[in-house]
């Protein structure tokens, strides 16, 4: 039997697949309600890729285990970058804003402890930074 889609349901999907708002994670937003806010902040002005991805990775773990809730890292926004005057470097992937977070990304070790990770406010860095949600170490076990 095919049913025909009314145009009323036509609309309202071309509206939710429109929308370009994330939708909530379930588990944060409980997660957010029952944890104290634990905050803290690195700064990767003047870091080498690897060392930023070291220092993040570090970073990350030992902040876990202090139950920290919210990580703010801040990349810059790589305008004063010295990889433009470098032909062999690719813009945009050399630069920290983009890599680091896609080095958590991979980096199956570094998920198990992470909720999410996002755009950082514009009063935190706004594009020279990003927010990493972490996991109650508590319920991980």
């Amino acid at each position: 039997m095919i049913k025909k889609i009314s145009d009323k349901d036509k609309i309202d999907w071309e509206n939710f697949t429109s929308n370009k708002e994330k939708i909530p994670n379930k588990d944060f937003v409980y997660q957010k309600k029952i944890r104290q806010e634990k905050i803290r902040k690195i700064d990767l002005h003047g870091y080498t890729l690897e060392e930023a991805n070291k220092s993040v990775e570090d970073f990350i773990e030992k902040c876990f285990g202090d139950s920290v809730t919210k990580i703010i890292v801040i990349t810059g926004k790589g305008l004063r970058s010295k990889n433009i005057a470098n032909p062999y470097l690719s813009k945009d992937l050399s630069i920290l804003k983009y890599s680091v977070p896609e080095f958590i990304e991979s980096n199956n070790f570094l998920k198990k402890m992470i909720i999410e990770i996002e755009d950082a406010k514009i009063e935190d860095g706004g594009r020279g930074a990003f927010y990493i949600h972490l996991k109650n170490k508590n319920k991980l076990k």
